[in-house]
């Protein structure tokens, strides 16, 4: 049997807009309802399952394997709304992109404080190993 990431739960402040603002950054289809959830679904079929939290959120880190065209589209949807964004997860090298394993790499956050990567090569691919 293939085993195959099918979805996580994502604590939100205002779970609709923290699903709204992940989709519209990615370009996927907009979020949908599913019992207490907003739920955005990714081109590989893993869920991402925005829920309302009651109290304090910690932080979580989700990466997002991507093309160069996409990296190119998402990365200028950043930098038009003036986010913040790293090329490191410890967040010393703001303004900064990595270009890990030949590819290109950026670290930037959602409304609740959530770490959101985009590679554009799976990490070793091109030998690089921290």
């Amino acid at each position: 049997m293939a085993i195959d990431f099918n979805h996580t739960i994502l604590w939100a402040r205002d779970s609709k807009a923290s699903a709204e603002f992940l989709a519209e950054m990615l370009g996927l289809p907009a979020p949908r309802r599913w019992g207490p959830f907003h739920v955005v679904t990714t081109e590989n079929g893993a869920n991402l399952d925005y829920a309302d939290a009651g109290g304090e959120i910690t932080p979580q880190h989700y990466a997002f394997l991507i093309s160069e065209t996409e990296f190119d589209e998402i990365f200028g949807r950043i930098r038009q709304q003036d986010l913040p964004y790293w090329a490191d997860p410890g967040q010393t090298r703001q303004g900064e992109i990595n270009h890990h394993d030949g590819g290109r790499g950026v670290y930037f956050k959602d409304l609740n404080g959530h770490l959101l990567e985009l590679i554009t090569r799976p990490y070793g691919s091109g030998g690089w190993n921290p």
